[in-house]
């Protein structure tokens, strides 16, 4: 299984979601991102990238891609798992 897939399974199951449920939302949810392959769970490139990074550059990412900033512009909170700017 993808790290990435693996990731978003567990923090699911963290907010009480049941485990065949969170499997079939975190699937879905990454397959519209383009982190897994249609119809499968197996990662793209894109999402084989993503599954590598920590969350605190995954939030960096996110954060910089929204903006004109560049990553190392962030700085990451592990209790909201966001990125905000130093």
């Amino acid at each position: 299984m993808p790290a990435i897939l693996e990731r978003l399974v567990k923090q699911l199951q963290a907010k009480g979601m049941p485990r065949s449920n969170a499997y079939a939302v975190a699937t879905s949810t990454l397959q519209k991102a383009g982190d897994l392959k249609p119809g499968t769970q197996q990662a793209t490139k894109k999402g084989a990238i993503r599954g590598g990074m920590t969350p605190a550059a995954r939030a960096k990412d996110r954060a910089a891609k929204k903006s004109q900033h560049k990553t190392n512009d962030y700085k990451y909170n592990a209790k909201t798992n966001r990125a905000t700017l130093k």
